[in-house]
């Protein structure tokens, strides 16, 4: 596909939330901005299609959306007036035991923490500081290393979110609340002994207290559709099946921003970086891949436990040994037999998923990055031990293993949906320790995909910090 010969001031290349994001603050800001997508339709993990059978819609990547309405970006775009609504689920997330309870995540702490039991105080002494926090600290938590603008409350956060998982959840008494806790650390895809896999999930409560998780209604891709639309009445153009593969490809720019992850830039602008910079990304390390499942279901999953039947999220792995002993096998190369899995089931909330009378339901579980191990038998073995007959509602389904994931977005390297491991290592130095993890070594060549601070989910905060770091370099433009 040729492009229409006409200069911009920067370019975008990838239309996932963070390369919207970036492109639409450069917009904002008086630019002209060409937003590039190699794939039919813009969105990157913020897709969805009829994979199973006509008249079903999956989410083909992400489902549930904390981090966006917690987005202190996102949430400054008029995005319903471009057609996007939220729906929130009663429960949040649930976490099932094989004794038939489940704990669950309310709208407050003081709701989750009564549920809790002996565990009620706890959970408040560790969940309020957060929750009262989290509007100071947020905007410094989703973004680079450096100074807090409230030091006080994030060091506050910080003593806690940068222990790990195992340690903190020796807070806690009863298996419910430390299961309960491991469900929300094993977002962070790697061991819950790793040091700061705990901020995972206390970032995760702390939206679900304050925001909610949310979904949208329609699907995921609605969330794309908004920012795209909001960016073209900006002024903005977007030029999707453009696959980018060199830089010789693009019009002329004064910046050029990538939602790429270094595996990429790599690919597309070595040439152009220092050799210090592009060994650096060589070293770039990506984590634990996955494998997921849709279903088209004929009834609701029949959850033993009462709140996982109002949840719009459900967290499968029993015990915190069991989530824990899981998620170290595959960081280890193995495959367990009982795999932690996440699931959603958006169309007990939103009838336009599915026909009437019909569900959707979609889930994954992790794997070793680049595994080819078809993980669904596990998967729907671990939903029937919590849902008995779950398996009887099933009218079809669809599966993706890492190399397909991959394919879907060349992001997702080996099935890492994070953009790369975020552990301590890579917590705020991704993808390489520099001044500012923005800045590429060439002049203008910036990246600003989830390879970069603060990392995955859908929130567009890497998308930001990268324009305003290419708005104060390139064209001298100070937020």
């Amino acid at each position: 596909m040729q492009l229409e010969k006409r200069d911009f001031d920067a370019i975008i290349v990838g239309s996932g939330p963070n390369g919207l994001a970036a492109a639409i603050l450069m917009q904002q800001n008086g630019l002209s901005v060409l937003l590039l997508e190699g794939k039919e339709t813009i969105g990157g993990g913020l897709r969805s299609a009829a994979l199973t059978l006509p008249g079903f819609t999956h989410d083909i990547c992400s489902a549930v959306h904390p981090l966006a309405v917690a987005s202190p970006f996102f949430e400054t775009l008029p995005l319903s007036s471009h057609g996007l609504e939220y729906i929130y689920p009663s429960v949040a997330a649930a976490h099932p035991f094989v004794n038939g309870t489940a704990a669950t995540i309310g709208n407050s702490a003081e709701e989750t923490a009564r549920l809790l039991g002996a565990d009620e105080q706890a959970y408040l002494d560790l969940m309020l500081p957060v929750v009262r926090d989290w509007p100071l600290i947020a905007p410094d938590v989703l973004g680079p290393l450096h100074f807090p603008k409230h030091p006080l409350a994030m060091a506050r956060f910080g003593f806690p979110a940068l222990t790990s998982a195992t340690h903190l959840a020796k807070r806690f008494k009863t298996a419910e609340a430390k299961g309960l806790f491991a469900g929300m650390a094993a977002h962070s895809i790697q061991p819950l002994s790793n040091i700061a896999t705990s901020a995972i999930a206390l970032v995760l409560m702390a939206s679900a207290h304050l925001k909610g998780w949310p979904i949208p209604k329609g699907s995921s891709s609605r969330i794309a559709d908004a920012l795209a639309s909001y960016f073209v009445s900006l002024g903005g153009k977007i030029e999707t099946n453009f696959y980018v593969s060199s830089l010789a490809q693009l019009p002329s720019a004064h910046a050029v921003l990538f939602d790429v992850t270094p595996k990429q830039l790599i690919q597309i602008a070595g040439h152009r970086l220092s050799s210090l910079y592009k060994w650096q990304l060589e070293r770039y390390r990506y984590g634990m891949g996955v494998f997921k499942v849709d279903w088209a279901l004929n009834a609701p999953i029949p959850f033993t436990a009462a709140g996982c039947r109002e949840a719009g999220t459900i967290h499968i792995g029993n015990t915190f040994e069991e989530i824990a002993d899981g998620e170290q096998q595959i960081w280890d190369g193995k495959i367990p037999e009982k795999p932690f899995v996440l699931l959603s089931q958006p169309s007990l909330f939103d009838a336009t998923r599915a026909p009437a009378g019909k569900h959707t339901a979609w889930a994954y579980c992790h794997v070793p990055n680049g595994s080819k191990t078809d993980m669904t038998e596990a998967i729907e073995k671990q939903v029937e031990r919590f849902a008995p007959g779950f398996r009887d509602a099933i009218l079809a389904k669809h599966t993706m293993d890492t190399e397909q994931i991959e394919a879907y977005n060349p992001n997702y390297i080996g099935g890492d949906i994070n953009g790369g491991v975020i552990d301590i290592g890579q917590l705020f130095t991704r993808p390489v320790l520099r001044l500012s993890p923005y800045k590429a070594s060439a002049k203008g060549i910036y990246i600003c995909s989830s390879s970069t601070p603060p990392g995955g989910g859908v929130h567009g905060m890497c998308g930001y910090h990268a324009a305003k770091r290419a708005l104060r370099d390139v064209f001298d433009h100070r937020l």
